[in-house]
């Protein structure tokens, strides 16, 4: 079993604002960076999808629209593969966000929720459970996953046995590429691509 993580490209939002569950739209056209990320799936020689499931965010539902059309593909949508909610702090700039409440955020990092939105420990076992119902689909491999850097760093976590705390210390770039296999006779997946 083949699933291919694709992070969004860049949205039109300056950097460093909080933009977990808010809707934002991309910086540049979804039909470009389609093309551009085609190719580079050429070059990783990554299975063409027989499904391709996305978060319902418009800065993925753009692209997984552009990579269904390219792929000839059916394209579903599920909101378990949203990033995280944020509550409060959704589209604040992080450096105006209150220290202290950043503070209390970090000492409880799994369960705290000063922002009023999802503590990790929420956003984790949202998807977790749609890791869970996707192991059961074995028929939809090769898969595409268009979907966000924390959820990305979850499933990854999740299926490779790693503390989500390392996870989050490595680089994902905008559209960088996870690639996850899973040998069914074993029940163990393994990495084949990080951040491609």
């Amino acid at each position: 079993m083949d699933i291919v993580l694709i992070r969004h490209p860049a949205v039109a939002l300056d950097a460093g604002v909080c933009y977990g569950h808010s809707d934002v739209a991309l910086a540049a056209d979804a039909a470009i960076s389609s093309s551009a990320l085609a190719l580079k799936l050429a070059k990783l020689q990554v299975p063409a999808p027989r499904v391709l499931i996305s978060s319902p965010l418009t800065r993925c539902s753009a692209l997984a629209a552009e990579i269904a059309n390219d792929f000839g593909c059916v394209l579903s949508h599920d909101d378990q593969l949203m990033e995280m909610n944020f509550g409060e702090w959704e589209t604040q700039r992080w450096d105006e966000i209150d220290r202290t409440l950043l503070d209390d955020w970090a000492a409880n990092f799994e369960h705290a929720r000063a922002h009023g939105g999802e503590s990790v420990a929420q956003f984790v076992e949202r998807v977790r459970a749609w890791v869970d119902a996707f192991v059961q689909t074995r028929e939809l491999s090769p898969a595409y996953v268009v979907t966000h850097a924390g959820v990305m760093r979850v499933i990854a976590s999740l299926v490779l046995d790693v503390p989500l705390e390392r996870c989050l210390k490595w680089s994902l770039e905008m559209a960088g590429v996870v690639w996850l296999r899973r040998n069914d006779d074993a029940q163990r997946w393994s990495l084949v691509r990080w951040n491609a």
